[in-house]
């Protein structure tokens, strides 16, 4: 088999590669570049496999990198992305590898920077964050870790209570107790807080 023509594509990134006079793949430049293919080069099955496999990654792995332009992302979130793009498992596995490699996936740094956030913009509790870190694939050691840095949880609790109480102004005891007993656990602050919160603030 031979190469008979290169032809760029619309988009200037990208070639057509035609063998024996028929149209055979269209793939990256750097691609063509990285394995020399040229006018009149003789390829066989194998080479042109490994040129498509490669063709593949690439395609991946930029895929991988504009996903993650967007917001930090778990490394459960990164292939759930990709599988539902349609890509092999063992493509998906080298593209996880390249953005370890390049420290743009870490799942202890995504925690801490999730639980961050649904401190500070959030307000939301201690049990929330751990369930919401669990349903995007991180695992029970690094939510512990990052939970463990969290020493706020009363003070951010008893803020937001405060706030929510008046609210609830016109209801007896009773129901003001249960309200706001469900406000908090809803937040996700965990029952020995919110019973603390709601002995200090209804009596």
């Amino acid at each position: 088999m031979v190469i008979t023509k290169i032809e760029s594509q619309k988009n200037k990134d990208r070639v057509n590669i035609y063998i024996d006079g028929n149209f055979a793949f269209g793939i990256m430049k750097e691609i063509q570049y990285k394995y020399n293919l040229t006018e009149d080069m003789e390829v066989d099955e194998d080479y042109i496999k490994e040129v498509l496999i490669e063709e593949e990654q690439s395609k991946c792995n930029n895929f991988a990198l504009r996903f993650l332009g967007y917001r930090q992302r778990s490394e459960k979130e990164v292939i759930e992305r990709l599988q539902r793009k349609g890509f092999e498992q063992d493509i998906i596995e080298n593209t996880l590898s390249y953005l370890k490699n390049y420290g743009l996936i870490d799942d202890l740094e995504f925690a801490k920077s999730f639980m961050r956030d649904k401190i500070n913009i959030n307000k939301h509790g201690p049990e929330k964050i751990k369930y919401d870190l669990y349903r995007k694939g991180i695992s029970q050691a690094i939510i512990e870790k990052v939970l463990d840095e969290d020493d706020n949880e009363y003070a951010r609790a008893l803020k937001l209570a405060q706030k929510k109480l008046p609210s609830y102004k016109n209801d007896d005891k009773n129901a003001q107790y249960r309200k706001l007993g469900g406000f908090l656990q809803r937040r996700g602050y965990s029952s020995h807080c919110v019973y603390k919160i709601l002995d200090k603030l209804i009596k």
